[in-house]
């Protein structure tokens, strides 16, 4: 599928980035170009420790932010699928910056389709969170506007052959900035901060979000028709009732 494609991951850099990148290299030994697009060079340096471009063809560091709409237009050259992993998503972050998240997470989503829509890319995966549903935050709501915007890309594609997707999955256990890092750095205390004893929490493993882009990759093939929504009230191959 991705043989002989050039691939570009925004937020390369983070947990999923280098999940997904170690996979895509496993995976697929004929791609064309791998672009690792991030803002932070540490990162990226360390990465390369990791993935060394001279022991990997194609393989590309691109310093950039999404915020920056000529960057990520100028990444965006000559490739043919990106995916959309850059966010602030950090909720207290977001809660004490918020016009940070908005920059980020809403605008540079458009910054992304706007470039894909300009440069020929064929395919786009954003990266979404449960939080989007019925968000209770500002991270849940500006990922909600997020996902917003890249399935309306769809409507506004013209005759461009590209489709627009959006994968939503829940918290990714071990990623950067995760919960259980820090419960197992507050195993030395003997107590565990959480909000409320009755609570439970929605966790995917690190390969089951790779794995979940890579079948939107392989079977979004008509974004159009994949996100039609069923009249109120009806029941669709897509629509399924609550038990």
């Amino acid at each position: 599928m991705l043989d002989n494609k050039s691939i570009l991951i925004t937020g390369g850099t983070g947990s999923f980035g280098k999940a997904f990148t170690r996979k895509l290299l496993e995976r697929y030994p004929n791609i064309e170009r791998l672009v690792i697009f991030s803002r932070d060079e540490l990162k990226q340096y360390e990465m390369a420790q990791q993935f060394d471009p001279s022991e990997y063809k194609g393989l590309r560091y691109f310093i950039g932010d999404v915020r920056d709409a000529p960057r990520l237009k100028r990444a965006m050259e000559d490739i043919d699928v990106v995916v959309h992993a850059a966010a602030l998503k950090q909720v207290p972050a977001a809660e004490y910056n918020p016009f940070e998240a908005v920059k980020t997470n809403i605008m540079g989503a458009q910054n992304v389709i706007e470039s894909a829509l300009d440069t020929g890319v064929e395919k786009v995966v954003a990266l979404s969170t449960d939080k989007a549903a019925a968000p209770i935050n500002l991270y849940g709501a500006t990922k909600l506007c997020s996902d917003k915007l890249f399935t309306a890309a769809n409507n506004i594609k013209g005759k461009r052959n590209i489709g627009f997707s959006v994968v939503r999955y829940g918290n990714v256990m071990g990623s950067r900035g995760s919960v259980i890092p820090f419960f197992l750095k507050r195993r030395e205390t003997g107590m565990l901060p959480i909000t409320d004893p009755g609570m439970t929490r929605f966790n995917i493993s690190l390969q089951e979000g790779v794995d979940m882009v890579l079948w939107a990759l392989e079977n979004a093939d008509d974004p159009e028709a994949a996100m039609a929504e069923p009249v109120a009230g009806e029941l669709t191959e897509r629509s399924v009732p609550w038990e």
